[in-house]
C-alpha cells in the first residue's frame, strides 16, 4: 500500500481509502450490515487505513457501521475516519445546510455514531449558497481547536469558495470528483489544492461502478438504487461509456495483464495532486484487486492511448452533475431529490 501526509492527520493515509456510502443502504437498494462490516475488516487488514463515510449516506447508518466495524476491529489510533456535514434532512430528502448551529450538532451526532471522540477529516459535503462560507468555516475552526475535528476539509466546493473558506479556517483537503470519465477537477481543483498543500480525497474513482467491467447495456438497477438515473447509464450514453469499458479492459489485460479495476484506480492516483481515491465496496471480495494496483505507474504512452480510446468511443459526454442535491430554497428546487455524494 501506498501512503500520503494529509495535513493535520498525525498518521500517514492510505492513498486508496475505503468508501461506505453504499454501506447506507438507501439508494443503493438496501444493504447487510454484517458483509459491510467485513468488508471494512478487510480493507484494513490490505492495509488500506482511510475509511470515508458521511451522514448522508443512508442517513447515519453508514457512519453507524463504520463504528461498529472500527470498534470491533481495534486500532482506533491507526485508521483515518474521513465524514461530512452539511446536508439537512427532510423527510427522504435531503437539502444543504451549513449554518453554525447545524454543523455543531451534525458533529456530534457523527462522533457518537462513529464510537469516537474525534474525527481526522471532517467535510462540508457539499456548498451552502445561503450560509457563508466564513460562518461555515469559523464554526469548523473552533471544532477543531476543540479537539473534535483534526483536519477540516471541503467537498465539491468551487476554488473560490474555497479560498473563502480558507482565509478563516486553513483546509487539510479537498474531496472533489475524479475518474477516468470525470476529470473536470483536473483542470482547477486539485492544482489549485496541489499549490497550496492541501491534499485531496477524489472520489467517485469507479464511475459508481461502471469501471469495475461488470455492468453492461442490459444491466438493470433496481429499487432506489440512483443508478437509475445516471445518465452515463441510460440511453443514449450507456452504449457509449460501456463501449470505452471494454477497450480500456482490453488494453489493461494486454499492456498490464490487470484488469480495468486497478487501471482505473492507478490512472486516478497518478494524476499529480491526488493524494487519495476513494474505492467503494460493500462485499470482501469487491477489494481483491487491490493488489494489483499497487507497485507500478500509468506511463505518458499509456495515458495517450487511453485518451484516444475515449475520444472514439464516448460521443456524448457527460458529468456528475446529477447527484448534486439541492439548496435549502423552497419552490422547483426542493422537489429534486438529493443524491449526496
Amino acid at each position: 500500500m501506498e501512503y500520503v501526509d494529509i495535513r493535520g492527520v498525525p498518521i500517514k493515509a492510505s492513498r486508496i481509502g475505503l468508501g461506505t456510502w453504499a454501506m447506507g443502504g438507501y439508494q443503493w437498494g438496501g444493504t447487510d450490515d454484517d458483509e459491510s462490516v467485513r468488508t471494512i475488516h478487510a480493507a484494513l487488514d490490505l492495509g488500506i487505513n482511510l475509511i470515508d463515510t458521511a451522514p448522508a449516506y443512508g442517513f447515519g447508518h453508514s457512519e453507524e457501521v463504520v463504528g461498529r466495524a472500527i470498534a470491533e476491529y481495534g486500532g482506533r489510533d491507526r485508521v483515518v475516519i474521513s465524514t461530512k456535514g452539511g446536508l439537512e434532512r427532510r423527510g427522504d430528502k435531503l437539502f444543504r445546510n451549513s449554518r453554525r448551529d447545524v454543523i455543531r450538532t451534525e458533529v456530534e451526532n457523527s462522533l457518537a455514531r462513529l464510537r469516537t471522540d474525534y474525527i481526522d477529516l471532517y467535510f462540508v459535503h457539499w456548498p451552502d449558497l445561503d450560509t457563508p462560507y466564513e460562518e461555515t468555516a469559523a464554526a469548523l475552526g473552533a471544532l477543531q481547536k476543540a479537539g473534535k475535528i483534526r483536519g477540516v476539509a471541503v467537498s465539491n466546493y468551487s476554488i473560490a469558495a474555497m479560498e473563502r473558506f480558507h482565509a478563516i479556517t486553513p483546509l487539510s483537503a479537498a474531496q472533489p470528483p475524479l475518474n477516468v470519465f470525470e476529470r473536470e477537477a483536473l483542470r482547477d481543483i486539485i492544482p489549485w489544492c496541489r499549490e497550496r498543500g492541501i491534499g485531496t480525497l477524489t472520489y467517485g474513482a469507479l464511475c459508481r461502478g461502471l469501471l469495475t467491467g461488470t455492468i453492461d447495456e442490459s444491466t438493470k438497477f433496481d429499487g432506489d438504487d440512483l443508478r437509475k438515473v445516471d445518465p452515463k447509464l441510460v440511453a443514449p450514453r450507456v452504449s457509449q461509456y460501456t463501449a470505452a469499458v471494454r477497450e480500456l479492459e482490453a488494453y489493461a489485460r494486454q499492456r498490464y495483464q490487470r484488469g480495468i479495476i486497478p487501471l482505473a484506480i492507478r490512472w486516478t492516483i497518478d494524476q499529480p495532486g491526488v493524494s487519495v481515491a476513494l474505492w467503494g465496496a460493500r462485499h470482501p471480495s469487491e477489494l481483491s484487486p487491490v493488489i494489483d494496483v499497487m507497485g507500478w505507474h500509468l506511463d505518458d504512452e499509456a495515458l495517450s492511448a487511453i485518451d484516444r480510446m475515449l475520444s472514439s468511443t464516448i460521443r456524448d459526454p457527460v458529468g456528475p452533475e446529477f447527484m448534486a442535491p439541492p439548496e435549502r430554497a423552497s419552490g422547483a428546487d426542493a422537489k429534486i431529490p438529493a443524491a449526496p455524494i
